[in-house]
């Protein structure tokens, strides 16, 4: 599939129902974020200042830049709504950021809730559950393959790298159903 940040390879499963696509493999470097800031290498529990609270968020970037917070409360009681538009604008970020919240359930299990840029909050975001992987696995939360619950359905995420090195393909695996059907104009 021809996307904006490059081309991705997909796997049809169990006879259509299911689709694993490869996602590329993060990259942590501030530049390629992008962050108008020097933190160094990774950027973990980066501490941002929004309307009087501090968030440690971890950043990265799957072809789009991602910013992830870790929370003990379930996620549809973090203020999304009231926080996600102003994240995504943070002076931090100067080509905007998808904002996610995320809580681990277990070494295998997540839920969480995205901010997209330009979109406002989604029921669903492939590379946004991805990142919230990565990013788990990066503070040793988490196996290689997770279970992430967002408002629109679960999807298995698989990150087949070592988390010290980064190196490495993210997998996303989930339902494939019929939409719609139309036409494109000639």
């Amino acid at each position: 599939m021809e996307t904006i940040p490059g081309v991705l390879t997909a796997q049809i499963l169990d006879g259509g129902r299911r689709v694993r696509v490869s996602m590329g493999s993060p990259r942590f470097e501030a530049s390629e974020i992008p962050l108008a800031a020097e933190v160094g290498t990774r950027v973990k529990d980066f501490l941002l200042e929004l309307e009087g609270r501090r968030l440690a968020v971890t950043c990265l970037s799957l072809g789009n830049p991602h910013a992830v917070h870790f929370t003990e409360k379930p996620v549809d009681q973090f203020p999304l709504a009231d926080l996600g538009p102003k994240l995504e604008r943070h002076p931090v970020f100067p080509q905007r950021v998808n904002f996610s919240v995320a809580r681990v359930l277990g070494r295998g299990r997540m839920e969480a809730r995205v901010w997209e840029r330009g979109a406002g909050a989604t029921l669903a975001c492939g590379s946004g559950a991805c990142a919230v992987v990565v990013a788990a696995r990066l503070h040793d939360l988490v196996d290689e393959r997770v279970e992430v619950r967002l408002p629109g359905g679960t999807l298995t995420i698989e990150w087949d790298a070592d988390a010290r090195s980064g190196r490495g393909e993210v997998y996303l695996t989930g339902p494939a159903e019929f939409v719609f059907e139309g036409e494109w104009p000639e």
